[in-house]
């Protein structure tokens, strides 16, 4: 029998239509896993579910959650059912946390309110539930805020107080999207132990494929608002009877073409070099009688990159990776160790001394959105760097410059005159490798450039970043924690582990046959959707 029923579900917002007729089931106990990308109406199936809509929605059809008509329910039916009998896991937990609650306040919010239990046995079954999800009091107090917190364990709170009660139904839209793949790991088989225990029902909304297989019964895969496959993961993902099916499929396991073959070391001077460069951080004294110890974030580091060379430096959440970006990319200085450039040291340059390094290096950030200044035009945002130029060009020139850049990553010259908020995800990625390449740079570091982005866009520009190295020549160190990224596009790997660099290689001897245990955590956690599919298939020929 369906615990969830979803017929013939339409929406509009503001009259613009967001779904199509919608059918979805799920069963009790059962892991639906809702599949598509940015835009394709996933979370605006939940939100509909959960009565979260913005004003201006109007939605039809029949949804029915445990007998009731979700359509139908007044708020104060809805507010019964949000946090008891239904469960959510949004995908960034400190926006869906409250910053000036304690995390224990914010677990037993709910309980109290759904319960009426008095303080102390709302505290006590707080202390119970970050227990079971990995954050026991010991060394997570109930009076730690969120901002005391790592991304994953601050997902960890929200997962718990989505948990707290043993809903029914648990909603997670994108919950490990942010992760390293270790976190994720541990995130996805924390979800599924909850699910067993509790004989819940999971709807796991995702654009990853791999995570998707590894831990749904079935699927519904979606496209502009409507419903394009559903039904057994490994059959659906194998049969792939629907076009969109065997393209999403095929872009999560995209490689981007590449005519040359890796960068072999030569006896020419290296495009950066790298020398025993350490980064330590005061830190708060403990005690007036005893000097406080600085936390060492980068540690001896020193490694090399050729012209025209792509490097993936890849590692878990807050082993030092972003730190060591910054010293490369001289927005810090090293406590000891040199950092050359072009064969000059930057590491203790003055801004002035740096402009020509500046207008050789460029950066492409994770979320482009957050990097634009909204109120700006494309024009102003792709023209930036050019201040680092020797000679500033005019306005026609500039106009000219910008429009050059942006057909060179697949835009066009009618952009210009346009707001960030008119593109897309992947648009905006765009713009934002068109302002880095403005310059024509020896070098471009991407600091997680894809990683917010569904599988179609992603295998977009991962052909970009390819094309662009192939024709322009530009040498990349890419930040990541996706492997699928590193083997895809990069010619050695670095793993980095506690602020050192624990293996360093061609990429795919690094990732086939890892040597340390770090980067064997690492392969081992990794999502693959062939594994994926292995062990689906294997659980199907048991049942």
């Amino acid at each position: 029998m369906s615990l969830l029923e979803i017929e013939k579900l339409s929406l509009s917002i503001h009259g613009a239509p967001i779904l199509r007729e919608v059918d979805i089931s799920v069963a009790s106990g059962e892991v639906m896993g809702l599949v598509g990308e940015s835009g394709s109406g996933k979370s605006m199936t939940a939100l509909t579910l959960m009565q979260l809509l913005p004003q201006g929605a109007r939605a039809s059809g029949r949804v029915t959650f445990d007998g009731i008509d979700i359509l139908s329910a007044p708020e104060s039916a809805m507010c019964r059912l949000r946090g008891d009998d239904i469960g959510m896991v949004f995908q960034e937990p400190m926006t869906a946390l409250n910053p000036v609650k304690t995390i224990g306040e914010q677990v037993a919010e709910g309980i109290r309110w759904h319960t009426g239990a008095n303080r102390a046995d709302a505290e006590a079954r707080a202390r119970a539930m970050l227990e079971r999800v990995g954050l026991p009091e010991k060394q997570f107090p109930l009076t730690r805020y969120p901002h005391e917190l790592s991304g994953g364990q601050r997902q960890r709170v929200v997962i718990a107080i989505a948990c707290a009660l043993k809903p029914k139904l648990l909603i997670a839209d994108e919950p490990t999207t942010a992760l390293d793949v270790v976190l994720q790991a541990q995130i996805l088989d924390l979800l599924r132990d909850l699910v067993d225990e509790n004989r819940m029902s999971l709807l796991l909304i995702s654009h990853d494929l791999a995570v998707v297989t590894d831990m749904s019964d079935r699927i519904t895969i979606m496209r502009h608002g409507e419903v394009m496959e559903e039904g057994e993961t490994a059959r659906t993902l194998t049969e792939q009877r629907h076009p969109y099916t065997r393209q999403l499929a095929e872009a999560s396991t995209h490689v981007p073409a590449r005519a040359k073959t890796p960068v072999q070391k030569g006896t020419t001077e290296p495009l950066l070099s790298v020398q025993n460069v350490t980064r330590d951080y005061p830190v708060r004294r403990e005690s007036l009688f005893r000097p406080a110890k600085p936390f060492r974030a980068v540690n001896n580091v020193s490694f090399s990159l050729d012209a025209g060379q792509t490097t993936a430096l890849v590692g878990r959440s807050g082993c030092g990776k972003s730190t060591l970006a910054r010293m490369i990319l001289a927005l810090d200085r090293p406590t000891s160790g040199a950092i050359a450039f072009l064969g000059e040291d930057i590491s203790a340059k003055s801004e002035a001394a740096l402009r020509p390094a500046r207008r050789n290096m460029q950066v492409v950030f994770q979320d482009p959105y957050g990097s634009f200044d909204p109120r700006h035009k494309v024009e102003r945002l792709v023209a930036e760097p050019l201040h680092l130029l020797d000679e500033k060009p005019g306005q026609a020139r500039r106009r000219e410059l910008v429009a050059e850049a942006l057909e060179q990553v697949g835009l066009q010259t009618s952009d210009l005159d346009k707001y960030p908020h008119e593109f897309s995800g992947g648009q905006r990625q765009r713009i934002s490798i068109a302002r880095a390449i403005i310059t024509k740079p020896k070098l471009v570091v991407a600091d997680e450039p894809v990683s917010a982005l569904d599988v179609s866009i992603r295998a977009q520009i991962l052909d970009l970043f390819a094309d662009l190295n192939e024709r322009l020549g530009v040498a990349y160190l890419f930040i990541t924690h996706d492997l699928t990224v590193a083997r895809a596009i990069t010619d050695t790997v670095m793993v980095m582990h506690d602020g050192e660099i624990v293996e360093h290689g061609i990429t795919n001897d690094v990732l086939n046959r890892p040597a340390t245990e770090p980067a064997k955590a690492l392969v081992a956690a990794a999502p693959d959707l062939q594994r994926a599919l292995e062990r689906r298939l294997e659980k199907v020929e048991r049942a």
